[in-house]
């Protein structure tokens, strides 16, 4: 099948727009991999310390033999249910690479912390920002500069954007991207938001709340909802990153060692046939279009329209909003998964996963096929499903759909235009997530009630403040103010409101959780609130209009007086409590330098 002519020109658009930089880096990356060997260029003393911790036969292996040697970079620890599994990773790597004569080492670790957990408190302001110290950290490692090859491990919402950003920066090596796969599915995803919403409404107590929460977040492995974190999974199955399927195949089963040994094995079969496919030329200006592609086939999480536009540019490459709203006005939205149906990702899996999203999307030429990956076959290898054939690993066809209220073929889609849309308006630039959202709330015109903190919004939902139809306001909750977190607690009392007929929606220049979905939601508005932007501006009663069909955010009423109305100013005593506290202090350069939300919020620029 022949690309779509609008992925085409969307994508001549972007390598036009990219060229200089993109050049840049790829003279950057090629004057770094023409170097001599490490071994031949190091000096014996450096040398020296970075073996002196290696089994002997490993040592023999580096030095004598010259044999690859593969950087570990893992975002292990045991606090965190997705990163769990991969404590058992680093000894079946390093066995693994023992089996084909070469040697592997924990290069670094990288932290990894869990919006879940931090949702609603202080930790949650330095969630974002935990991205670029987890490129600086992947950087740190890979700094050694004694590897011919790199293995990433994560899986969350920041850890898989920031190990990829900071593996751009070492983009003449081959890299491969190794998951830990969801753990098995508990309370189902809808029930767990109706407790949430009885409890928002004091329905049911703590206990009865606690109950849900435990069964739903209950072992080893990511998540079961469709939000960031397994979003990121199915980026990287599209940008060919992955070993083929390896995404969502659960923690314990005897498949997922297998795939994390076939990890080693791609990543020194690279290194030894001297296939030239190092992560900085398999991530091209393509294989971002496939990534915003599948992302938007998929409904999934709003929050890699910050963080695929700083993936993008640490290559090289400049995207905007305005390219994927571009891109969802034509590709069409395959799957139902939880917040956007009731399945959930190992349901996802059963129908047919990713490997079935991605043939329909190359079918149907929504892809580029034309793409270097991490395996030989290129990126029709991850139209497969990975099978265990007695003891060996292999790979059969996906096949049709085995549930369509899960995936459907490109040819009878859920919808015909993806799951975002850009808005713009004299609120500035913000995106919304339709794909949740009830077709009789796509518009929405109503009041403001303008809040400084979403601890405001929920003191007046508690006092019942907000039963009428209400746009909600939160401002000062963009990058530069107080690191932009989620507002996910927000989203049970806001689906109270509107389960009880009122016509409600948010606006902010904050974010949403990936699970966000049913309530309409501006977010991410740019310029934000304490950057001068235009929220400053609103005022309780004024009359704002979200339309996701128009793509329209705007404060109604007379022009003139809007224009001439001034910008307040971001509270002192919220300034000074972003500066301090639970680690706040310590993010204050990076908010200070933060770029927007379409700019990345990078703070390394």
């Amino acid at each position: 099948m022949a690309l779509h002519s609008a992925v085409s020109d969307i994508t001549v658009r972007i390598t036009e727009r990219s060229r200089p930089t993109r050049s840049a880096y790829l003279a950057q990356i090629q004057a770094d991999g023409s170097r001599k060997p490490s071994m031949d260029r190091m000096g014996c003393a450096n040398i020296a310390h970075a073996v002196a911790g290696m089994p002997l036969d490993d040592r023999f292996k580096v030095v004598t033999e010259r044999r690859p040697n593969i950087g570990i970079v893992t975002a292990y620890n045991d606090m965190l249910s997705a990163h769990t599994p991969l404590l058992s990773y680093p000894a079946l790597i390093k066995d693994e690479a023992r089996r084909h004569g070469a040697t592997a080492q924990v290069a670094g670790g990288v932290p990894a912390m869990c919006d879940g957990v931090t949702q609603g408190t202080s930790g949650m302001e330095l969630s974002l920002f935990s991205r670029d110290v987890i490129a600086m950290g992947t950087a740190v490692a890979l700094s050694h500069d004694m590897f011919d090859a790199a293995l990433l491990l994560g899986v969350c919402d920041k850890i898989v954007p920031g190990l990829l950003i900071g593996a751009l920066q070492f983009g003449h090596l081959p890299m491969v991207f190794v998951p830990a796969g969801p753990m098995p599915s508990g309370l189902p995803n809808k029930e767990k938001a109706r407790i949430r919403e009885q409890a928002a409404q004091g329905l049911v107590g703590r206990d009865a709340l606690l109950e849900g929460e435990l069964k739903s977040y209950h072992s080893p492995g990511t998540c079961t909802f469709y939000g960031t974190a397994n979003s990121n999974q199915m980026l990287m199955e599209a940008m060919g990153l992955h070993v083929p399927g390896t995404a969502f195949v659960q923690p314990g089963d005897a498949l997922r060692d297998e795939l994390t040994r076939e990890a080693a094995r791609t990543v020194l079969g690279i290194t030894k046939a001297k296939r030239f496919a190092p992560i900085g030329h398999v991530v091209d200006e393509r294989a971002i279009v496939n990534a915003m592609v599948a992302l938007l086939a998929t409904g999934g999480s709003t929050n890699h329209l910050i963080h695929w536009v700083a993936v993008a540019q640490s290559a090289g490459i400049m995207i905007d909003w305005n390219d994927f709203s571009a891109l969802s006005d034509v590709v069409p939205l395959l799957t139902h998964v939880y917040p956007n149906g009731s399945a959930d990702v190992n349901d996802f899996q059963a129908a047919g996963g990713p490997g079935l999203v991605i043939r329909e999307l190359l079918d149907a030429g929504f892809m580029h096929e034309d793409v270097l990956t991490v395996r030989a076959g290129g990126i029709r290898e991850y139209a497969r499903i990975p099978v265990m054939d007695g003891a060996a690993l292999a790979w059969r066809e996906t096949g049709d759909s085995k549930d369509e209220s899960i995936i459907r073929p490109a040819g009878r889609p859920f919808s015909a235009t993806g799951g975002l849309k850009l808005l713009t308006g004299n609120l500035g630039r913000s995106v919304i997530k339709v794909s949740a959202v009830p077709d009789d709330r796509h518009v929405i015109e109503a009041p403001a009630r303008v809040f400084d903190s979403q601890e405001d919004l929920l003191q007046a939902f508690n006092a019942g403040e907000l039963e009428c139809d209400v746009v909600c306001v939160v401002r000062w909750q963009g990058p530069q103010a107080n690191g932009m977190p989620e507002l996910h607690k927000l989203t049970p009392p806001l689906a109270v409101l509107q389960g009880k007929g009122f016509m409600v929606a948010l606006v902010t220049d904050g974010r949403m959780s990936g699970a966000s979905g049913k309530v309409p939601a501006a977010i991410h508005v740019s310029p934000e609130a304490a950057a001068g932007g235009p929220l400053a501006k609103v005022m309780d009663g004024d009359v704002i209009r979200v339309d996701a069909l128009t793509g329209e955010l705007r404060v109604l009423g007379d022009e003139a007086e809007w224009a001439a109305r001034p910008v307040s100013v971001m509270p002192a005593e919220l300034r000074q409590r972003n500066s301090v506290g639970m680690g706040r202090g310590l993010f204050s350069s990076m908010r200070a330098r933060a770029l927007t939300a379409e700019e990345g919020a990078m703070s390394w620029m």
